[in-house]
């Protein structure tokens, strides 16, 4: 029984972590029609930020007292969330497909291995750097598809790249500087700051207009409940409790697991080509999550 529920602890957090950061995309497609993305985000990290704190207050969770356990939270908020989700909404905003944005994105792992090694003194294997590898050819392999019917600018391709760096060098700072924070106040936290930059970026950009519609309240809803508390949580305990170069490996299941959502939800349909590379992405996954 024991053993059982050691397994069951091992692959059901990056289970659900995988499926609940892929509705991201969805969600932003989603809602993207009725409000801008700042405007959006803003509303989106200002509920968060406050059902964050309730928890906390309700679980009298110590929160961050010292200038620089404040100011690290600070960083690393605004580079997983100003940095990464603004990217990733802002270049969906300007037509890049979602399937691409999430290509780029995946990249992540290849960019932490090399950086975990001088930054957090991480052993990276040969078979974690061949499970890389595949997991960025299966990746290519999925979105190929979806790359050939949308047109991408320089612009909108930028936005990711910066999407890309931000949940990069975020994951980093979070697990060198912020492994005894309190993940219910450390999450709050993030979300203030992160609430501040997209609140000035709204009235700075952008006229402040939202359509309400059930979509939007759906794709509002969901953003905050299940991606900032249910998968950001969950995301900032995987990293606490595993090697960054692991917990950057599940990335690569991201835009498989994101294109069976768009087929179910949109109908898109998925070729022969889309099926293989989620077999080879799903091998390196394996290979780059061993120890």
């Amino acid at each position: 029984m024991t053993q059982r529920h050691g397994q069951l602890r091992a692959i059901l957090p990056p289970a659900v972590f995988v499926f609940l950061w892929s509705t991201g995309f969805v969600a932003a497609k989603l809602g993207l029609p009725y409000a801008q993305s700042a405007t959006f985000l803003t509303l989106r990290y200002w509920l968060a930020a406050a059902l964050l704190a309730l928890v906390a207050l309700v679980g009298a969770a110590s929160w961050p007292r010292r200038a620089s356990e404040i100011g690290h939270s600070a960083i690393a908020g605004l580079l997983m969330h100003f940095v990464y989700i603004g990217g990733v909404f802002a270049s969906i905003e300007r037509g890049l497909p979602a399937g691409v944005s999430a290509l780029i994105v995946s990249l992540q792992p290849l960019l932490t291995a090399i950086a975990a090694g001088p930054l957090l003194g991480e052993k990276v294997t040969r078979w974690q750097w061949l499970g890389l590898m595949l997991g960025l050819i299966g990746t290519a392999l999925v979105v190929w598809e979806k790359a050939q019917l949308g047109a991408a600018t320089t612009v909108s391709v930028l936005f990711s790249v910066a999407a890309l760096l931000g949940i990069t060098a975020g994951t980093l700072w979070q697990k060198r500087f912020l492994g005894g924070t309190d993940l219910r106040t450390g999450a709050a936290t993030q979300y203030l700051f992160t609430a501040l930059a997209f609140t000035a970026c709204a009235l700075l950009f952008e006229p402040l207009r939202i359509e309400w519609t059930g979509d939007f309240a759906i794709a509002l809803g969901w953003s905050v409940l299940a991606m900032n508390v249910g998968a950001v949580t969950l995301l900032l305990w995987l990293i606490r409790h595993g090697a960054a170069t692991g917990v950057a490996a599940l990335f690569y299941l991201v835009p498989p697991s994101t294109a069976i959502m768009a087929w179910l939800l949109f109908g898109e349909a998925l070729g022969t080509l889309a099926l293989s590379g989620m077999a080879v992405t799903v091998i390196g996954v394996a290979l780059a999550a061993r120890r």
